[in-house]
């Protein structure tokens, strides 16, 4: 038993290892510029030895996409908590969270939300988090009398349209950042949510 321990905790190091150095290749070479050979290089192996711990190229992006959704889960599950009543609020905290975590890491979040890579389909397993996330952000607004679950998908959509347009022609500033709360209170008077209340009025 302690040394199947042991070649378990080795192996789960060693992916973790492969898949950090992943990360670094993505980020210096783009998402499509991956290679097994760029990746073996920075753990010191040979790329053919990566095959011992995934299948593919395509299994080490799933393996990065599921972490990446599991990062922004973890991010935003605990503060569900403390989110306003408000549905209006509550929209304009949702969206500059999702906002600020794409911004922060460009190349995670194209793995996540755009389709680079030629034939990748992240498997069910590493797609779950994007799925709980979703059915968080519905019951969150729905809670907040939002019941059309394709409402908040508009909103996501704006968000994500304001993302794409940040990293594109912005990388790095606050052009389009400056833009979501006007876009977030154009979507929510266009589904009939009332203004937040004044400061005053939460008094």
């Amino acid at each position: 038993m302690p040394n199947i321990d042991r070649r378990s905790r080795l192996r789960s190091q060693t992916r973790r290892e492969i898949l950090d150095a992943a990360w670094e290749v993505a980020r210096a070479a783009g998402l499509t510029g991956l290679t097994l050979r760029d990746v073996a290089a920075r753990v010191g192996m040979r790329a053919p030895s990566l095959y011992s711990h995934f299948d593919s190229k395509h299994a080490i992006y799933d393996a990065m996409f599921g972490e990446a959704w599991t990062a922004y889960e973890e991010a935003v599950t605990p503060g569900r908590a403390d989110l306003p009543a408000d549905p209006r609020g509550a929209a304009h905290l949702v969206a500059r969270g999702f906002f600020e975590f794409a911004v922060a890491e460009p190349v995670r979040y194209q793995l996540m939300n755009q389709r680079l890579i030629p034939g990748f389909e992240p498997s069910a397993e590493s797609y779950a988090p994007a799925v709980r996330i979703l059915e968080l952000g519905h019951a969150v607004m729905a809670e907040r009398g939002l019941a059309d679950p394709d409402d908040f998908t508009i909103l996501i959509a704006t968000v994500g349209g304001l993302i794409d347009q940040q990293l594109a022609n912005d990388p790095g500033g606050d052009r389009f950042s400056r833009m979501l709360p006007r876009a977030v209170d154009l979507w929510a008077d266009g589904v009939g949510l009332p203004p937040s209340p004044s400061p005053e009025d939460a008094s």
